[in-house]
């Protein structure tokens, strides 16, 4: 037996007991490093493959895998969409759905729901949940969260992302990948970075301030490395200063495997990889999607001629890169095995438990926002003799089919429509449509019969004979909607809803609207409803979810993510014009900067049509005693917002404490204030619950673009606490040494 066979069997024996026998260390979430023996192991294995092997890793081969190395043990990868459920499963070659019968999930709220529920505690659950169903599937990596930052409201995907604040998507992410790692599944963090628009998203270049990108649009994705530890992070299709970002040297190398020590994948969007030696050197570990298909009618697109395939295995024997390079990658892609499908002691999963559902349904309950209640509107009583008429396409639509790759097949969608004949047991529950906007993109149903005016007419008709409307309306999951691959064309609601609703409101003015989107859009009838819920996409559990909260059983308690501007021109991005969205000859500027959202709309001093942080309860409370712990504070410090808050109304509720921070007299640009931290605080009727939040000084600071790094400055600050960014009950100051 020569030498180099001993070596290749003890390696290969070594190889075996630790896939038998994983270390405890690498199981671990928290850890920001595996550990020492698995690198070793690692090592051992870099050994002994071949140069085709090791390039066999970083491509896929299929639509949703990567090659394994079956001589070795090394089994294959498999991915999945998506951020609010395991998405159905794909053919090997195409976009086709597989037709398989045991692919169907729990379908759980859309991310902008969760951002919504203001609920780090729920966003650990959401993610566990969600992460069991991915390891049920038998899936390694599951594609998402998403963490880009709401810009503009005309974005098709904002509804798959939390909000507008970088503090609070942070806050949200962090649990949510533990949660989902915990499974032994990755998570992986998208569309890193500045992919803010679906407009030209694969051509477009974002120009946009250090500062900008650093306070705004990569802290959620630093702290998913930072605090989460995170295996794996998603590339974006668009550029950054006219290179794209999936590899894009300071944004890949520098920031995230330089700055964050990321030790996870880089993987690409698919097809967000664009040249050979650029995907090698900038950072992309994984590259996925590039072309169509592997078995068409060209060879062109198949999987091997993708960038970081065949061509980039010439560039390595042609020693135009260093193996050094492939290697990095290698042991990265091994890193995340052994903390996935090698780890032999993962849960097994589960899928459509109970348990799975009444996590989507609290998130849902937990995450609607009541924004309007005029008169008591909300909550509607149950009663005989009572009639309500629901109104609205939306009261009967999927909403978990469509909107590009988050589609998802649940194994039940409750519609609003069902879960309100479930609850209200006593009253008669009228329906009609009032308009129908035909199938989506997606569905595969034969084109819609009706005739607008005689749905208008039935839609009127019952109405007038109603105790209760209830318009069931706002966007769904179609082309142009709330939906990947292109943006919205206008702020204003589609399919003429703003006139069906005027003309609903004068043949019966007792109407609430049950707003169905992931974006804001213009309200210019609010005066006029007696009551508005925000209740986004729900999944599986939706219409048990707005029953709920329509007839009280659950005190609403959600808080918007995002402003809604009156009118399009008050949001900071479009208040500039076309070169700041969607861009001039496919760059756009981002003119606005650091003002994006609230601190935009604070600063200008332009009234909101409602503010971020914003909802209502059918309860009421008081803040009272909001002290500081301390006023004068070294860099190092930390400080504690204290409050008590008293529910002053009839039903047990939740109210959540917002702190936001201002520095008066900066000597650089800020915001009037900025979120720095919040609690969501339960308090049964008639009591009095206390809220303590520690914002370390660390947080209050900005990134110097003269220092390329970040900043505190010293002197006052002020402590700006209430319950919504509008809304502030005490101001206090600080002062920093």
């Amino acid at each position: 037996m020569n030498q180099r066979f001993k070596i290749q069997l003890f390696t290969l024996l070594i190889i075996f007991l630790v896939a038998c026998n994983p270390s405890k260390e690498q199981h671990s979430t928290s850890s920001p490093l595996t550990s020492s023996a698995v690198e070793a192991k690692i090592d051992s294995i870099l050994d002994i493959l071949t140069l085709e092997e090791k390039v066999g890793l970083v491509h896929a081969q299929s639509k949703f895998s990567t090659k394994g190395v079956e001589r070795l043990g090394i089994p294959e990868l498999w991915m999945a969409d998506g951020p609010h459920g395991v998405r159905a499963e794909i053919n090997w070659d195409n976009w086709g759905y597989a037709g398989w019968t045991n692919d169907s999930i729990t379908a759980f709220p859309a991310l902008t729901c969760l951002a919504a529920t203001f609920n780090p505690k729920l966003a650990g659950e959401y993610g566990f949940s969600l992460g069991e169903e991915a390891r049920y599937r038998k899936k390694d990596v599951l594609l998402g969260p998403g963490v880009n930052i709401y810009r503009t409201p005309l974005n098709g995907r904002n509804f798959e992302y939390m909000g507008e604040d970088p503090f609070l998507a942070s806050q949200l992410v962090v649990p949510y990948v533990q949660g989902v790692q915990k499974n032994g599944v990755a998570a992986c963090v998208k569309h890193y970075a500045l992919n803010n628009q679906e407009l030209n998203r694969d051509k477009v270049s974002v120009e946009v301030s250090d500062r900008a990108l650093h306070e705004i649009y990569l802290p959620a994705f630093k702290a998913s490395v930072l605090k989460g530890n995170t295996w794996a992070i998603m590339g974006a299709y668009n550029k950054f200063r006219g290179e794209y970002t999936t590899h894009h040297e300071l944004l890949m190398n520098d920031i995230l495997k330089g700055e964050w020590n990321f030790d996870g994948v880089v993987v690409s969007d698919w097809s967000s990889a664009h040249d050979t030696k650029k995907a090698a050197l900038y950072g992309l570990d994984i590259e996925m999607g590039t072309g169509t298909d592997g078995l068409g009618t060209t060879t062109l697109n198949h999987y091997d001629n993708y960038y970081l395939a065949k061509p980039f295995l010439k560039a390595l024997k042609h020693g135009e890169i260093p193996e050094t390079v492939l290697n990095d990658k290698v042991r990265r892609v091994l890193r995340l095995r052994y903390r996935t499908n090698m780890d032999n002691n993962r849960p097994l999963g589960s899928a459509n438990t109970i348990e799975h559902q009444n996590v989507a349904r609290n998130i849902a309950t937990d995450g609607i926002v009541l924004l309007k209640n005029e008169d008591n509107f909300f909550p509607i009583q149950d009663k005989v003799g009572l009639t309500i008429a629901v109104i609205g396409e939306n009261a009967t639509r999927s909403m978990t089919k469509g909107g590009g790759s988050s589609e998802l097949k649940p194994k039940f969608e409750i519609s609003p429509l069902q879960g309100l004949k479930e609850r209200y047991k006593n009253a008669t529950i009228l329906h009609a449509l009032s308009y129908h906007t035909g199938p989506s993109v997606y569905d595969k149903i034969t084109p819609s019969p009706y005739n607008a005016d005689s749905l208008k007419v039935e839609a009127l008709a019952i109405a007038k004979k109603a105790d209760v409307v209830l318009f069931v309306g706002g966007l769904n999951k179609s082309h142009l909607q709330d939906c990947e691959g292109d943006d919205r064309r206008q702020y204003e609601l589609p399919f003429d809803q703003n006139t069906i609703i005027e003309d609903l409101l004068k043949v019966n003015s007792n109407l609430g609207f049950i707003s169905l989107t992931g974006n804001a859009f213009e309200i210019p009838w609010k005066s006029k409803v007696k009551g508005i819920l925000q209740s986004w996409y729900l999944g599986s559990m939706a219409g048990h979810a707005i029953a709920d909260i329509i007839s009280g059983d659950v005190n609403p308690s959600g808080k918007l993510p995002f402003t809604f501007p009156k009118k399009l021109e008050d949001n900071g991005a479009h208040s500039f014009g076309a070169e700041s969205y969607p861009g001039v000859n496919l760059t756009t500027e981002y003119k606005e900067d650091i003002l994006v959202g609230y601190r935009w709309h604070d600063t200008k001093n332009i009234e909101p049509e409602y503010a971020f942080g914003f909802g209502l309860s059918y309860s009421t409370f008081e803040m009272s005693n909001i002290t500081v712990n301390k006023t004068e504070l070294a860099k190092d410090d930390a400080f504690t917002i204290s409050c008590d808050l008293k529910n002053t109304g009839d039903y047990d509720g939740a109210e959540v404490v917002q702190v936001y921070v201002g520095k008066p007299e900066s000597k650089v640009k800020r915001a009037l204030k900025e979120l720095k931290g919040f609690q969501k605080v339960e308090v049964k009727k008639g009591e009095t619950a206390n809220a303590s939040i520690t914002i370390p000084i660390e947080e209050l600071a900005f990134y110097d673009e003269t220092l390329a790094d970040w900043n505190i400055e010293k002197g006052i600050y002020t402590i700006h606490v209430g319950n919504s960014s509008d809304n502030i009950i005490k101001t206090l100051e600080i002062t920093v040494q």
